[in-house]
């Protein structure tokens, strides 16, 4: 088992990867240009990133599938708020 350290904003991080293993991410990482620590870094960020918008996409999307229509109608604000 090998050990691989990133340092994250000053910060260290410890991940554990089977030897094999982290050969086969070296290679794909530097085909890639990128060092293992550059790779890890921007998949970790691809990945947060996506979770942060993922709810704006599917919001969309149900609310394309749902092919609702107002019927012309339109609304004033204070229509919206009467009480």
């Amino acid at each position: 088992m090998c050990y691989l350290k990133l340092i994250v904003m000053n910060k260290n991080l410890t991940i554990s990867f089977d030897e094999k293993d982290l050969e086969k991410y070296r290679k794909f990482a530097a085909s890639n240009g990128l060092s293992l620590n550059a790779l890890i870094r921007e998949l970790l960020n691809k990945v947060s990133k996506k979770k942060e918008t993922h709810w704006i996409e599917e919001f969309f999307q149900l609310a394309d599938e749902a092919k609702l229509s107002s019927k012309g109608k339109k609304w004033r604000r204070e229509d919206l708020y009467e009480r």
